[in-house]
């Protein structure tokens, strides 16, 4: 028995060329606007990355399952995951978006305006992450989704289960590193927190995790009730 699940657990580790593309189809299924467009232009303009179509597909997906009124962005860029998250999010939902660059943070404001979204709609704080958190309301959050300083993850997890209402949802973009994160070579800092991030989310008994092969690998958990 123990031979046959060795077995099994090697044909899961081998990634086959059909399931490369297959992947790649779904990345790339779902049409963006214009305003996602003009987004993702500044973020090329700026250095900056910005989520794939198949990682905002899934934010917009699970910010529409959790019906979301109240969400925290973690890396706000220049505005492309929010614009997914916003279309998501209720109605009368109100994204609140953190980033260190305020600059970043015009270029989403406009983007928000160009995808048709009132100015009430996002709430946005410059800052470093870790400084604003701690000011958020504890339990009043349904989705927190995490794509800042991968150095700081296992902090952010901490502050996103005080932040998180029971059944809400924590999310983590980038977790496969450009695959680094399962590379055996020696990695730098931040991908060895990456690591520890998905060691901590797997284990932990607050949490129902699992781990979406869209874009960079996005990293989602549920907070048990």
């Amino acid at each position: 028995m123990q031979s046959a699940s060795r077995q099994l657990r090697g044909r899961e580790r081998v990634i086959t060329a059909n399931q490369q593309t297959s992947w790649a189809f779904a990345d790339a299924f779902v049409a963006e606007d214009d305003a996602l467009h003009w987004a993702r232009d500044r973020a090329r303009d700026s250095g900056l990355p910005s989520v794939s179509p198949g990682t905002g597909a899934a934010l917009r997906l699970l910010a529409a399952t959790a019906d979301a009124k109240a969400v925290a962005e973690i890396g706000t860029g220049t505005g492309v995951s929010g614009i997914y998250l916003l279309h998501g999010m209720r109605p009368d939902g109100v994204l609140t978006t953190v980033d260190l660059e305020p600059e970043r943070q015009q270029f989403a404001k406009e983007a928000f305006r160009a995808a048709g979204f009132a100015a009430n709609r996002a709430r946005f704080i410059p800052g470093r992450a870790l400084d604003v958190l701690p000011r958020l309301a504890d339990g009043g959050y349904d989705l927190v989704f995490c794509d800042g300083d991968r150095t700081e993850s296992l902090d952010y997890l901490a502050e996103s289960l005080r932040l998180l209402r029971p059944g809400g949802l924590v999310c983590f973009e980038g977790v496969f590193a450009d695959g680094r994160t399962v590379d055996s070579a020696a990695q730098p800092a931040e991908v060895l927190r990456v690591r520890e991030l998905l060691r901590a989310v797997r284990e932990s008994a607050e949490l129902l995790p699992t781990l979406l092969p869209v874009g960079d690998g996005l990293l989602c958990a549920v907070r048990r009730p």
